[in-house]
Order: structure tokens, then C-alpha cells, then sequence
């Protein structure tokens, strides 16, 4: 997938924080790993005048829109109208040049535009026959999100591009299809294209939507007034005009007797990566990042090696950002199958008997520590007051209002303040609210995981 065509491919760098000092006996490495892309020069150019690119120029790319059709997006009438307007919009923003389809999703998934199992290749005639199409979606059926990501698969698959990129809209829960079928359809669509996922209004299920884009790597989010869904498009599909490197991965080797405890993404959201990984030869294993473009995220490794006495030292780990090529691939790829991207990092580990050095916290191992706390608890607090355990409920929450207001989180502080009555922050002090607007509390569990970046 690794075919950049004419685009200028961004440039990455990988650095490593952490105290590096242990305790005699200690074994438990933290780091975090800093993942810069600088230099592509496709953000902001591409994304604000998408048609100055030529057919070539901009990174290879195939997009499908997967817009839910089910029966209840005519509750209200407007809400149908206002998903073919932001649909119309994000082929608006459409590069010239990238390849792309409309699939409209009910019980079934159905091509829209340009039908044939293909995919049309976006320039101003495409565009305008595309957005015409988007008058035949009417809502009727039920809701099987497994088959409108499968009929995505395939249309993607026909592209020979770097990017493979959907973007799903549903306003409902999935109850046409048994949970194994999502579950079975996102199994074989991870690896092979991302997606960013949306629910509209607030009848659907959180989870299944955060899931799809856990799973494939992309964002998700709520748009409770479906008339926003419009702007949420545009700036998703220039997000994803943006992206010129896909399938990149960190690929993490350790010494003999040292282990990887987990991996998890920390900024710009929590995403655990430990069960994605991947063998890649004796103590090597990759984790999958996705696609990127002029961007920065940051990623918790943790290691735990032998124990060892004082005066010892040892690498912990060896990091590394690659793509793995397909069987048959040549250039650009190494012996091992894969394009190295040249950016590489290492994890120590020192142990002293020096107690000041040893017991001292990395600020931004600290940070992200918490942050990961906070997504969890929100998580943890949100489904013990569904349960009606109120007192559970009012624990979470609470530690979590203490844990954004440590952190400086101030999005997900003002959104647990429509959950909770902030009593005192810093000690996380609170009242469950007696009454909450369903929005509000589907947001706060949409963007649970989004975090704060530490200041280094």
C-alpha cells in the first residue's frame, strides 16, 4: 500500500522520555514515545483547496462514505436531508484525483455512486454526478453496520493506492446482524483501510460506533444536532486528505528475558495497541499506527526486564517505525519485508541505589498515567450509574473530575460538569446531576478518550 506517487512523503522522528533509573530488584521500564511526521506538505494546502492538486501529485487515495439509510433516519424528516448535505459536502472535499464511492447502509449496503463495484475518480464531473446520486438515498430498512463495511472492503480493495479511508454515519443501534457479524466484519477490514465513525442524534450505541473506530484505527464522535453534520464531514474528509503515509507501524524489539508489558496510544486519544501486535522475528513484535500526515502522537511503552544489581545497565528496548510490504514488494523495502522510515528510539534501564533518582516520576510518564486513569474511570463511572449503582458512580466520576482538573483537561472537565456537580475539583468532590440530558452523557463517553498533551 506503500505507493506515494508524486507527493513529498513526511519525514518522522521518534523520542523517547523517561527516568531510566531503578531501584535494585525493580523491573518495570516506563517510557514515552513521541512519534513526529513533519514535511509532507499536503495539510492545509490539500485540505484547503483540495482541486489544485493534480490527478497524481497529491498521496494515492480511496475514500467510501457509508450513510445509514435505516427507517429511523427519517425521525425527524430533516435528519436524511442533513446526512446527503454533509455527504455532498464531503465529496466537496474531495482531492482531484482520489478514487471514491457512496454506499447507502440499512439492513443491506447498497452502492449509490458509481455503482459496478468500482469506484469513480474524483474530479468536477464526478463530484456533481455524485452529489446528484445522493438524491436517491431515502430512509427504509434496518440497521447491519457489518455489511455496509464489507461492501467498503471490497470497493477499496479495487484501488492500487497508499490510502484506503472510510467514513461511517449511523443514527441507530445495530440490530440487524448478531454482534459476532460486526464483530467478524471489522476482524477482516482491520489492517486494510481506516475509518472514522459518527453517530447522529442520540439513539445509537455508543460502544459499537467507538469500536468501529478502535478497530480500525480511525476517530469517533457524537453529532447530536444532525444539522452539524455537515461542517463534521468537511473536516473529517480534509483530516483524511491530509494523511500521506498509510499502514505505518512501531516496531518494538526487546533483549532475551524482557518483555513487553503493553503498548497503548496516549495523544491525542487513548487507544490500546498490546493485543494488535504483530511477530516480526526473534523478540520483535509491531504495533499498528495507521495512516499519517503532518501530525504528532504519543504512545506508553511498557517493558519489564530481568532484575539486575546496582551499577547495572541494559537496553530495555529498541524502537523502530517501518511499513510492512506486501509479498512481492521491492522497492524501498528492506531484507526483512519492510520500508524503515529512519526514525528510531531507545529505552534504558539503569539501576541505583541512589533513592532521589530512582523514585522519581518522568513528568510525562506521570501525565499519560493519569490520562489513561482519567478515560478509564469516565468509562467505569458512566456504566455503574446506568446500573443504578449511584454510590460506584459518584466514586468514578469523581476521581475523574479530580484527575482532568490535575492534568489541565479542561473539554473533559466542562463535559463531566453536565454529569456531575462539581463540588471541589482538586480533591474530586462531586454530586451526581438528578437529571442528564442523554447528549451530554453519550458525549462525555464518546470523548473519554481524548486527551491532553503534556507540556515537555
Amino acid at each position: 500500500m506503500a505507493n506515494f506517487a508524486k507527493s513529498n512523503v513526511p519525514q518522522f522522528s521518534v523520542d523517547v522520555y523517561q527516568n531510566e533509573y531503578l531501584p535494585e530488584g525493580s523491573r518495570e521500564v516506563n517510557a514515552i514515545v513521541t512519534v513526529t511526521a513533519t514535511g509532507g506538505g499536503t495539510i492545509g494546502s490539500a485540505a484547503a483547496a483540495p482541486h489544485l492538486y493534480a490527478p497524481g501529485e497529491g498521496p494515492s487515495a480511496a475514500v467510501v462514505l457509508m450513510v445509514d439509510c435505516s427507517g429511523s433516519m427519517d425521525y425527524p424528516p430533516t435528519k436524511m436531508r442533513n446526512a446527503r448535505d454533509a455527504t455532498a459536502a464531503a465529496i466537496d472535499a474531495l482531492r482531484d484525483g482520489v478514487h471514491f464511492a457512496v454506499v447507502g447502509g440499512t439492513h443491506v449496503a447498497k452502492e449509490v455512486y458509481p455503482g459496478a463495484g468500482r469506484l469513480a475518480v474524483a474530479d468536477a464531473a464526478t463530484r456533481e454526478q455524485a452529489k446528484r446520486s445522493l438524491r436517491t438515498l431515502s430512509a427504509g430498512g434496518g440497521t447491519a453496520i457489518g455489511t455496509w463495511l464489507k461492501l467498503a472492503d471490497r470497493l477499496l480493495a479495487s484501488a492500487d493506492v497508499a490510502i484506503r479511508h472510510g467514513i461511517l454515519l449511523t443514527d441507530g443501534r445495530n440490530e440487524h446482524e448478531r454482534p459476532e457479524d460486526l464483530k467478524a466484519a471489522l476482524e477482516a477490514c482491520a489492517g486494510r483501510f481506516t475509518c472514522d465513525a459518527r453517530g447522529v442524534g442520540t439513539d445509537w450505541e455508543v460502544k459499537e460506533v467507538t469500536a468501529i473506530a478502535s478497530d480500525l484505527l480511525g476517530s469517533a464522535d457524537i453529532v447530536a444536532d444532525p444539522a452539524g453534520l455537515a461542517d463534521d464531514f468537511t473536516r473529517m474528509m480534509e483530516t483524511a486528505m491530509g494523511k500521506e503515509v498509510a499502514d505505518v507501524a512501531l516496531r518494538l524489539w526487546t533483549p532475551l528475558g524482557a518483555r513487553v508489558k503493553f503498548v497503548k496510544q496516549v495523544a491525542p486519544t487513548v487507544e490500546e495497541l498490546t493485543g494488535r501486535r504483530t511477530e516480526a522475528g526473534p523478540r520483535a513484535g509491531d504495533y499498528p499506527l495507521g495512516s499519517w500526515g503532518d501530525e504528532s502522537r504519543d504512545y506508553h511503552v511498557c517493558v519489564e526486564v530481568p532484575a539486575a544489581d546496582v551499577g547495572r545497565e541494559m537496553l530495555a528496548a529498541r524502537l523502530s517505525l517501518i511499513i510492512p510490504q506486501p509479498a512481492g514488494a521491492s522497492a524501498g523495502s528492506g531484507p526483512e519485508g519492510v520500508q524503515k522510515l529512519g526514525a528510531q528510539g531507545l529505552v534504558r534501564a539503569v539501576w541505583t541505589d541512589d533513592m532521589a533518582a530512582s523514585t522519581s516520576i518522568n513528568p510525562q510518564v506521570a501525565h499519560y498515567t493519569g490520562q489513561a486513569e482519567l478515560a478509564q474511570v469516565i468509562q467505569q463511572g458512566l456504566d455503574l450509574r446506568k446500573a443504578g449503582d449511584f454510590d460506584g458512580a459518584t466514586s468514578k466520576l469523581g476521581r475523574a473530575v479530580q484527575l482532568a482538573s490535575v492534568s489541565g483537561n479542561a473539554d473533559t472537565a466542562k463535559l463531566l460538569a453536565k454529569v456531575v456537580d462539581v463540588v471541589d475539583a482538586a480533591t474530586g468532590t462531586v454530586r451526581l446531576k438528578a437529571r442528564v440530558e442523554e447528549a451530554d452523557e453519550m458525549t462525555l463517553e464518546t470523548r473519554s478518550t481524548k486527551t491532553v498533551r503534556v507540556k515537555k
